[in-house]
């Protein structure tokens, strides 16, 4: 990366020093004071903010394990540790030699014979198998769905700002989000289950507004809550899976709903299956 100067950038601070600031690779005071002149700096700290997200956006695109653990201090890396312990698929990138375009293109072809051929077969058992948690073989998860999980990657490694708008101001909170969103919201507690919230921030949906509500444990390990508003009209309850994150989304009364986090399959089942409830839902539908 470039070490000239930009105009845009504050005093004592150049293109390499944000690199190493958003790659985690300064010394604790060198962050602080970049961190510090940063938030004096709107046009600064949107480039960072925007490397950030593209950073997190490639970690997704790519299957690639987030990097917290190995930058963190040693009580920090338990505890992502801990987050992923409840994972049972495990990230891995594999290299293979490049095959010729025409074998690739006559492997494609038979896989999709046989995907067609296992779709109508399994199709209308696939509910049942799965206990409603399932895309569907071939089935496109909806764009919330999609835009809840990279909202998740790209807002939970945060430990500074993981959130516009701490817990400490819950009811201006929920207000905001509500004028934005124009409808009531609230927000589910799952204290229950040892989740505590954070806070929540604005972001952009696929029709209009969105909200991301973060929930955290005693060990650091993070749950979100992502709302929106959309038009499919369904009741179905399902599972979206990338790497070792697990969305479960639904929709009620025009409403989107996904909750995401690296926790065990079931017992994010369990506690989607309460936060439905909770906002008025009808999980029982699912069974």
């Amino acid at each position: 990366m470039n070490d000239d100067h930009d105009s845009s950038l504050p005093d004592g601070v150049d293109l390499q020093a944000l690199s190493a600031f958003v790659d985690g690779e300064l010394s604790d005071a060198e962050r602080e004071r970049i961190a510090t002149l940063l938030a004096a700096h709107p046009q600064a700290a949107a480039r960072v903010a925007a490397w950030r997200a593209q950073k997190a956006a490639l970690q997704v695109l790519c299957g690639a394990p987030q990097d917290d653990a190995r930058r963190a201090p040693a009580g920090q890396a338990a505890d992502t540790a801990r987050r992923t312990d409840d994972a049972d698929e495990p990230t891995v990138i594999v290299l293979r030699p490049r095959t010729p375009w025409w074998r690739r293109a006559g492997i494609a072809a038979c896989w999709l014979a046989a995907g067609a051929g296992l779709t109508l077969a399994l199709g209308p058992l696939a509910p049942r198998l799965t206990g409603g948690a399932w895309n569907g073989l071939g089935a496109q998860a909806p764009s919330f769905a999609e835009r809840a999980d990279v909202a998740y990657a790209v807002y939970t490694p945060e430990r500074r700002h993981p959130v516009e708008v701490a817990a400490s101001e819950e009811e201006h909170l929920i207000s905001w989000l509500s004028k934005r969103l124009n409808r009531s919201l609230s927000v589910p507690s799952l204290q229950e289950y040892g989740y505590s919230l954070v806070g929540g921030r604005l972001l952009p949906g696929e029709a209009g507004p969105a909200a991301q509500f973060m929930y955290e444990n005693r060990a650091g390990a993070r749950l979100t809550l992502y709302v929106t508003g959309t038009a499919r009209d369904e009741t179905a309850f399902r599972l979206l899976r990338d790497g070792n994150r697990r969305t479960f989304y639904w929709i009620s009364d025009g409403m989107g709903y996904a909750l995401s986090g690296p926790i065990a399959e079931g017992k994010l089942r369990s506690i989607a299956v309460d936060v439905c409830s909770a906002l008025g839902g009808k999980p029982e539908a699912w069974q």
